[in-house]
């Protein structure tokens, strides 16, 4: 799930110059409730102070996570589906789940909205029906602060001692695979973690040398390890991330029109500066 080198971010068309994972998931904190509901904004749907049901993983920084501070679980999504809750007169209610269950329950009706940096893709859209894209990021090669050994994909693959932690069914896993590696996955050079917190973990501890992240949440963790992360190597992939909603949900247009007018507005610009510049862990 991230690198300080040359990233590029793009969120919902705004081309931004930024350093970006895939989630793990930390249960105790309590996530934060949005305001309570008023009128929906002029040309917006008004939900009436319906309740959504949102679902995320806590373990995706800077987009859901607790902070270390203050136990809180923030991030840009909470801020940003909170807003959408607001314009369209509804009342966010926040759950948590794992990264491996999100989409399913989900898909099964357990949650009205997800996300976790969920990639879009054809798979995907076979189960649950995304939002527009509300980010679109790049994936690099996170590594410890001392790393010599390789300084991109090439020079890792070719050291077959050198080891890659990953979340299983995740794009960061997928592009190990296929972009780093032998497209073999059983490949015993990826080493599988149940979160992406987990990856990032076993990397400054030494049990893997390379973890695949996206350039905003690479640099969160960097941030939030002071000399012991940073990025090699040029971007791997290129990913769009949208919010899932049940297939069918009435929800999904209200939201794209609400991401709309975040964007016109300059919204979304503020989130990205907030999350992505000016956090500090």
């Amino acid at each position: 799930m991230k690198k300080l080198v040359v990233l590029t971010v793009v969120f919902m068309m705004v081309a931004v110059a930024g350093v970006f994972a895939w989630g793990g998931k930390s249960p105790a904190p309590t996530p934060p409730a949005s305001s309570e509901p008023t009128m929906s904004q002029a040309g917006l749907p008004d939900l009436k102070g319906r309740t959504i049901v949102a679902v995320t993983e806590n373990a995706y920084t800077p987009l859901n996570f607790v902070d270390p501070k203050t136990g809180q679980a923030m991030g840009w999504e909470y801020d940003a589906v909170n807003e959408i809750g607001k314009r369209l007169n509804a009342k966010i209610e926040w759950k948590l789940s794992s990264w491996d269950l999100m989409i399913q329950s989900v898909r099964d009706g357990q949650f009205d909205v997800g996300m976790d940096g969920i990639t879009i893709n054809d798979e995907r859209k076979a189960q649950v029906d995304f939002s527009d894209p509300y980010m679109v990021s790049q994936q690099f090669m996170l590594v410890r602060a001392d790393e010599t050994r390789f300084a991109d994909e090439k020079a890792f693959a070719a050291d077959p001692k050198l080891l890659v932690g990953a979340q299983a069914g995740t794009t960061n896993f997928y592009v190990a695979v296929y972009n780093v590696l032998d497209g073999d996955e059983q490949n015993k050079r990826i080493k599988l973690f149940e979160t992406f917190g987990a990856t990032v973990q076993a990397l400054i501890s030494g049990d893997v040398d390379m973890v695949l992240m996206d350039a905003a949440s690479s640099r969160g963790y960097i941030g939030a390890n002071p000399g012991k992360l940073k990025t090699v190597g040029g971007p791997l992939g290129t990913e769009e991330f949208g919010f899932i909603f049940q297939k069918g949900s009435d929800l999904v247009a209200p939201f794209n029109m609400a991401l709309a007018s975040m964007k016109a507005d300059g919204t979304l610009d503020k989130l990205n500066t907030k999350w992505f510049f000016e956090y500090q862990p």
